[in-house]
């Protein structure tokens, strides 16, 4: 197939100088025959002493034919000629920076192959330049965001324990006070600390996937049965459903578990007026679904494409937790990419449902 190709472009410029050398070659003949002035002669004979004038006038009929097969080839590889222009043009366009120039696609020689592979180029260097641009800004609002992160519980840290330092206090009580306050924001700072370093380890391919045969229904079980105290303490209560044949697939256990734990303590924090958790477990053509939902404020559709991006939170997670890192969602989807999965999420009328596929 690919000598074909190659042999495409080369067989037209043969055909087109073999075209020539004929085209020279009639001309030159119809010229002479159209000499020959003596009407007296009919076709047949006129023809014959046109071909002695050729033989007779061979200089001149060379440099004639000659000139005329230039013309002709000239003529017939005009099309070829403009179409490299064309090109020659537009690499100009790609060479100054403009990646949007594009050559349109004439034939399906060489040529045709070669103006492709340019606007091919064009397109996957566009795309390289697009990517490194997004990384580096992506690169300038993590650090911008971890700086403003760190630095919050940092500045109450360093604020109570000044207080403390400089015995601006009036008694034990208050003492006790500002301490258990500088040690609540230095929890904070560490599992600000312990998320970013979880979410760079996964997000960029420090972390191997420890893979073994998982039974997703016991996992949720288990895992939602360790949630109990903190559902009661919240007021609620978990709903479980599951297919009746057991579900099982290839994945990294404890990584798996650092994703729904992320899920069930978000749907518990904001699902509270609900009163309910439900986790649904079935299988759907090759693929384990696993929806987790609660039932409270609805989430924007103005929020929604952007709830798996990093250090992002929407309005009522600012109101009610100040002190969220917003990397959870963010760590929970690059755990289940790594997986080959997909995650969703889907908020309508008071409900909001976070949808696992594996």
């Amino acid at each position: 197939m690919k000598n074909r190709e190659h042999k495409g472009i080369r067989w037209k410029i043969i055909l087109l100088f073999i075209l020539s050398i004929v085209a020279s070659i009639i001309t030159v003949f119809i010229l002479l025959l159209f000499a020959f002035n003596s009407a007296n002669y009919p076709i047949p004979r006129k023809i014959l002493k046109g071909l002695d004038m050729t033989i007779g006038r061979a200089p001149i009929v060379v440099v004639t034919g000659l000139i005329l097969f230039i013309m002709f080839f000239f003529i017939f590889t005009q099309k070829r000629i403009r179409y490299l222009e064309d090109i020659n043009m537009v690499l100009k366009k790609i060479a100054q920076g403009n990646l949007e120039a594009k050559i349109p696609i004439e034939s399906n020689d060489e040529l045709g192959q070669l103006a492709e592979n340019i606007n091919f180029m064009a397109e996957q260097l566009k795309t390289s330049i697009e990517e490194e641009r997004k990384a580096e800004k992506m690169k300038n609002e993590l650090i911008t965001n971890v700086s403003h992160d760190l630095r919050t519980p940092l500045t109450s840290i360093i604020g109570y324990l000044g207080l403390v330092a400089n015995d601006n206090y009036k008694d034990e009580l208050t003492l006790r006070y500002y301490v258990d306050i500088a040690y609540s924001k230095s929890l904070t700072l560490k599992k600000l600390i312990d998320e970013l370093f979880e979410f760079t380890k996964i997000s960029y391919g420090g972390i191997k996937l420890n893979l073994e045969k998982i039974d997703l229904g016991q996992l949720l079980e288990q895992l939602v049965e360790e949630f109990v105290p903190i559902l009661n303490e919240a007021e609620m209560e978990y709903r479980l459903t599951s297919s009746k044949e057991k579900l099982f697939i290839e994945g990294d256990g404890s990584l798996l578990v650092r994703v729904f734990e992320n899920l069930l303590s978000n749907a518990i924090r904001y699902g509270k007026e609900g009163k309910y958790v439900d986790i649904n477990i079935k299988s759907e053509k090759d693929k384990a679904v696993i929806s987790i939902i609660n039932y409270g404020e609805t989430i924007s559709e103005m929020d929604l494409p952007y709830i798996f991006d990093r250090f992002y939170k929407v309005d009522k997670s600012r109101s009610q937790d100040r002190e969220g890192t917003g990397l959870g969602l963010a760590i929970a989807k690059n755990i289940i990419e790594l997986h080959g999965g997909e995650i969703a999420v889907y908020s309508k009328n008071g409900r909001t449902e976070f949808q696992v596929k594996l």
